[in-house]
């Protein structure tokens, strides 16, 4: 995500926002950072993003804040995905409460007001010269873009340091359709059922319950992305044994139904 061609990179635009679009993403999947923030949003497909350590979805219709400076790599294993890329240098805040929002990675779910605004954005694709509209129109996305948030989402997840727990996650990632006990995570490594459970939570913030449901929850949304399933697939497809438990676990994660985001 460094380049708009062979030779200028961002960090050469002199200009205080600039708008990159792109129909068919090529990533590097190396881990850079910028000195401009920049706003993310999946027109098409899902995008993987990670940063400072922490692994996210972003799925189509949504957008991704990540804040000047953090370093992060990009990836998507979809066969088509549309993004637009707004970059902006460090905000003036008008309030602490902006001020930590701009700090920090944010992700939500697109309203459709922001969605047009931002497709609005395309007309200035890679246009390194200054303009007034430009600066004026993306000032006042930015201004709004905490307002806009109305709803966060909590698909990131922490990529655990501790090396004990690397065949515990490789077992979830691997399997994380099927039901798991924890006498048979305690087998895979070699620790007991406390410390396994201690230390997972330290290092993810959640339970080993909790992670396999979003892994799930995160399998979904990239079956949905594609358009070629029906909730009903898609349910059983990521391990759930009913329609309503996987409509039930999707809301509790996304506070909207799957049905919506199909709608979309």
């Amino acid at each position: 995500m460094d380049q708009t061609n062979h030779t200028l990179t961002i960090e050469r635009i002199q200009k205080s926002t600039f708008v990159w679009f792109e129909e068919n993403w090529i990533h590097d999947n190396e881990l850079h950072n910028h000195r401009k923030g920049q706003l993310i949003y999946v027109e098409q497909g899902f995008q993987y993003l990670t940063v400072a350590g922490k692994m996210y979805l972003l799925p189509q219709n949504h957008v991704a804040w990540i804040p000047s400076g953090a370093l992060h790599k990009t990836n998507s294993h979809s066969e088509r995905i549309k993004l637009m890329v707004l970059f902006f240098d460090t905000p003036q805040f008008d309030s602490a409460q902006d001020q930590l929002f701009f700090s920090q990675v944010q992700l939500f779910s697109a309203p459709k007001v922001l969605r047009e605004m931002i497709l609005y954005c395309e007309k200035w694709s890679k246009l390194i010269e200054e303009d007034e509209h430009e600066k004026v129109f993306l000032g006042a996305l930015l201004h709004e873009l905490p307002y806009f948030a109305a709803q966060l989402l909590q698909l990131g997840i922490t990529l655990p340091q501790e090396n004990r727990l690397q065949a515990v996650l490789n077992h979830l990632h691997d399997h994380y359709t099927a039901a798991f006990t924890l006498d048979e995570i305690a087998m895979l490594s070699n620790l007991s059922l406390r410390t396994i459970e201690r230390l997972f939570k330290k290092e993810t913030g959640m339970t080993l319950a909790k992670y396999q449901q979003l892994l799930r929850i995160i399998k979904s949304l990239e079956l949905l992305s594609t358009k070629q399933f029906t909730i009903s697939q898609i349910a059983y497809k990521v391990g759930y044994k009913s329609v309503q438990a996987f409509t039930n676990s999707f809301y509790a994660v996304m506070k909207y139904r799957p049905s919506s985001f199909m709608m979309d």
